[in-house]
């Protein structure tokens, strides 16, 4: 079916999506909301438009992007979300942070979401293979990439050394991340500290007690506190304290912290591009089941590598997908 007949058939049936709206307009438009800055997001909304002239929209004939962004104030997320339900988007793309909002402004305009480690206990979806409802998304397994975060931090420091694990209480998935550390800690042999963290006055108390610990090495856990809002207070603190740490998020890394190891935000970006084409091509989210992850990078920061007096194994520069320098 071609795009035009596509658009007037949805326009002449009284869908559950809002189209109607645009069933005379030449070009189908999709929000798109992250909560950090448009700066920051610039590689992701490329690689979603990738995604989307892939599968054979072009950006300005087929479909026009409404991009909003929280600039790390979770407080606009609601009005963001609402003003792109008034301007009667086809499909909304948000980060897993912005969810919450966009569920409160609408339960009928599709939406994919993009990251977060288990929508499921989340609530965002009733199931990973038939989400239901009007959500589907891009999931990102955060806490399932702690192991290996520990294991190249292991490979880093010597083994009489403690390795403090920083951990958000409040982030939906802390226990699972929790289990998994000390798990993977218990493997490798090594002791682990870990400390909590959800709030600024507890990020103070939690630097006062690493302070005091001194431990070997740092891995900042994930959710959004840890891994967005504060990620360049953690890398500045651990360069006053010359602590080897490992981030979620390759922003942290380019903000100058040490390595990053986490799923491919682009690559998610690309394959949420992929599903709202689907879903403009007719299919419901309901059915669309959550994707997860396949590409995983490793980014490190060798100038910062160099200040910390400390020499990557050769073996782990060989994995690395980026070599900040």
């Amino acid at each position: 079916m071609r795009r035009r007949e596509f658009i007037i058939l949805l326009g002449g049936t009284g869908v559950a999506w809002p189209l109607t709206a645009r069933a005379q307009q030449s070009a189908i438009v999709v929000g798109f909301i992250r909560t950090t800055s448009a700066a920051a997001s610039t590689p992701l909304v490329a690689a979603f438009r990738k995604g989307l002239a892939e599968a054979g929209f072009a950006e300005g004939k087929d479909v026009v992007i409404e991009l909003r962004f929280a600039d790390d104030d979770f407080d606009r997320l609601p009005a963001l979300a609402s003003d792109l339900v008034r301007r009667g988007v086809a499909v909304i793309v948000g980060n897993n942070f912005a969810v919450p909002a966009i569920r409160a402004a609408t339960t009928t305009i599709p939406v994919v979401f993009v990251g977060g480690d288990d929508p499921v206990r989340s609530g965002i979806v009733t199931s990973l293979n038939k989400p239901g409802g009007n959500i589907t998304g891009i999931t990102s397994l955060s806490y399932a990439l702690t192991t290996k975060r520990l294991q190249l931090l292991h490979e880093l420091v010597p083994k009489s050394a403690a390795i403090a694990v920083l951990l958000d209480p409040r982030a939906a998935d802390f226990a699972p991340e929790e289990r998994e550390a000390k798990e993977a800690a218990r493997a490798l042999g090594r002791d682990i500290l870990v400390i909590q963290a959800g709030t600024v006055p507890d990020l103070e108390a939690a630097f006062a007690a690493i302070s005091r610990a001194r431990p070997g090495a740092l891995l900042v856990g994930a959710g959004a506190f840890l891994s967005r809002s504060q990620h360049r207070q953690l890398v500045a603190f651990a360069a006053r304290q010359a602590l080897i740490t490992i981030y979620l998020l390759r922003e942290a890394v380019a903000a100058g912290g040490l390595m990053s190891y986490g799923t491919s935000q682009p690559d998610t970006y690309r394959q949420a591009g992929l599903y709202v084409a689907r879903i403009l091509k007719g299919e419901k989210p309901a059915d669309l089941p959550v994707v997860q992850p396949t590409k995983f990078e490793l980014v490190i920061n060798l100038k910062t590598a160099k200040t910390l007096g400390l020499a990557i194994p050769s073996g782990i520069l060989a994995i690395a997908d980026e070599v900040i320098e």
